[in-house]
């Protein structure tokens, strides 16, 4: 059995018998960690992994427990009917305040959430049919198998019953297909959109669910304590959800459990302490949090279950690694036939307001070609290269691939055609390993969803894609770090990561933005060893590269660029000579030789 297969026995063996080692108020006390612990678990997913600061959380909290509370001391509902009716009315207001809040970004996006969570919590006390700020009463409790839960004890495994099972589900879908595209979004939009994930789609289903959980939260509060009034749903209650999630770490599922024990327990001790330290009472004990945030932040910015991680991997450094899948690699696309036409750009032009960053360029590339893209900084490469594939919208002109239209296309649709890309600047996620990095590649090509993958329905598809991962490393040279973190490689073998992912779409179309920056001589040569065996595979590359040497000696062809201008095209001995390109190059000196740029300079 695993280590951590043991410390999980171990823990749920420990939740059965702590509630028999601690007296009642012991156990009460648990049961309001479970409870805090479901509505952080949701804030894993929303902060942790997708990178969405929430404060609202509470309100929903709220939202799950009114409900529930109205409908049965008011429409005398069953408690279950109660809950489904809560999940029905959290998860549209998740989708109406999602699809408002979703669309900010930066510090606005929190900000939006003090908004609403403010304005929920007024509602709360304002409502008479609700109890306004005196509350509700007489909330009867919930009934499992027929029998009426009374006790704390009762409570306290039902509560963590669903601790373990959200934890398990969670666990589930993040280490899948879908899971890989939630981490995606912290990552940014582009390089998510690029290996075709519907980033909207992501955040909204990260906002729901972390509404849905502090829904459930809410509903064994209410029939827990029999009675809601609306003080723990303040916006106060909001940041310390948050608090307890950075303590324990905001990215890890057992990190929501640490932080939200440690937080509670320390808490009430202080409670207890300060007052007879003092000789007065007082929240003094808020005080005491805020010096430890700071300090924890700090110290240990990822949340104490990263030290304790770390501390485990010391004590088991030889942890057995996942071995290469066996699993059969995801089917591949019909290639085009060689010296078919793969990409068409006709006059294609790009402005910001006044300024043409590409003006009317237009060229082609076919299949089993590399085509190279050069020119000096401000060229206009980049941009071109993004209208191309689609991530700007250009301002004029066609762009087809495979003899369709597509300068209409999204960034996603585009990538599902077949036409894939590396960055100019590295975009990988550095926490996720190198295979995980490279499996995001293969989003498309998968399409069991996240409720699949949090019930271990999609295993078949996950290990084909962890299967097609590791082709692409191996052809990459890669397979030995495979279990690496991808921000923990050097720069050079970085880019390397880029286009094994890029390979993972299974493309017909690779557009490389310099591949060989940071590279070393025998990592070059490799690399267009590389490219060498995707052109007599029938791949079609189009690359923008610094290096003069290195795209001399691979492209079959080269495009040349300067102030958005095109200024040449042929062979590369002929651009190479061309008037304009040593012009834009070098000044305009006449010896052809001195034509060569030197490596490593800005082009």
């Amino acid at each position: 059995m695993k280590p951590r297969h043991v410390l999980t026995a171990g823990f749920v063996v420990l939740l059965a018998v702590l509630p028999w080692l601690v007296g009642s108020y012991g156990r009460t006390l648990l049961d309001y960690i479970g409870l805090a612990t479901i509505v952080v678990l949701g804030l894993v997913l929303l902060t942790g992994v997708g990178g969405l600061t929430s404060f609202g959380q509470a309100a929903f909290v709220g939202m799950g427990a009114y409900t529930s509370a109205y409908l049965c001391t008011a429409q005398g509902w069953s408690p279950w009917w109660g809950l489904l009716a809560a999940l029905v009315l959290v998860t549209l207001a998740a989708l109406v305040l999602g699809w408002v809040t979703l669309r900010m970004s930066g510090h606005f996006l929190p900000l939006s959430t003090l908004a609403w969570g403010l304005s929920i919590y007024l509602v709360f006390g304002n409502v008479q049919a609700i109890g306004g700020q005196t509350g509700m009463s007489g909330i009867a409790p919930i009934s499992v198998l027929g029998v009426k839960l009374s006790t704390a004890l009762q409570y306290h495994y039902l509560i963590w019953g669903v601790v373990l099972l959200i934890v398990w589900t969670v666990h589930n879908m993040l280490d899948s297909r879908e899971g890989r595209a939630m981490r995606a979004l912290k990552g940014g939009t582009l390089m998510a959109e690029a290996m075709g994930v519907n980033t909207t789609r992501f955040k909204t289903i990260l906002f729901v669910l972390a509404a849905q959980y502090a829904c459930v939260s809410g509903w064994l509060y209410a029939h827990m304590q029999g009675f809601v009034n609306p003080t723990p749903f303040s916006l106060g209650q909001g940041i310390e959800y948050l608090f307890m999630g950075v303590v324990g770490g905001i990215g890890d599922l057992w990190g929501a459990v640490l932080g939200s024990s440690l937080y509670s327990l320390l808490r009430q001790w202080l409670q207890d302490l300060l007052p007879h330290l003092l000789g007065r009472s007082g929240n003094f004990e808020d005080l005491v949090f805020g010096v430890l945030m700071i300090l924890i932040l700090q110290r240990a910015p990822e949340g104490l279950w990263a030290r304790v991680r770390a501390l485990g991997a010391r004590w088991n450094p030889a942890a057995t690694l996942a071995p290469r899948p066996s699993a059969p690699v995801l089917a591949e696309r019909a290639r085009p036939a060689a010296g078919e036409l793969v990409l068409q750009v006709r006059e294609l032009t790009k402005r910001f307001g006044g300024l043409v960053a590409n003006n009317a360029i237009s060229f082609e590339v076919r299949a089993g070609e590399v085509l190279a893209l050069i020119g000096p900084n401000g060229a206009g490469k980049s941009t071109l290269f993004n209208c191309i594939s689609q991530v700007d919208r250009a301002s004029a002109g066609e762009v087809r691939f495979r003899d369709r239209a597509v300068h209409r296309l999204d960034a996603r649709a585009v990538a599902a055609l077949g036409m894939s890309r590396t960055f100019q600047h590295v975009r990988l996620l550095p926490r996720m390993s190198v295979l995980d990095n490279v499996a995001l590649g293969a989003h498309l090509r998968g399409h069991h969803s996240f409720v699949a993958s949090a019930w271990r329905l999609d295993r078949a598809q996950e290990a084909s894609i962890q299967a097609t991962a590791w082709q692409q490393l191996e052809r990459c040279g890669l397979a030995e770090h495979a279990h690496a973190p991808a921000g923990s490689l050097p720069l050079g073998l970085q880019r390397v990561v880029e286009i094994a992912r890029a390979l993972a779409t299974d493309p017909c179309l690779l557009l490389l933005d310099e591949p060989a920056a940071g590279l070393r001589y025998l990592e070059k040569r490799n690399l267009a060893q590389l490219l060498d065996q995707l052109r007599g595979q029938g791949l079609a590359i189009l690359l923008v590269e610094h290096d003069l040497d290195f795209v001399m000696g691979l492209a079959d062809r080269v495009v040349a660029m300067d102030f958005g201008e095109k200024i040449a095209e042929g062979l590369p001995r002929e651009v190479q000579k061309h008037p304009a390109v040593i012009e834009a190059y070098l000044g305009g000196l006449d010896e052809p030789q001195a034509t060569r740029e030197p490596e490593g300079q800005a082009a």
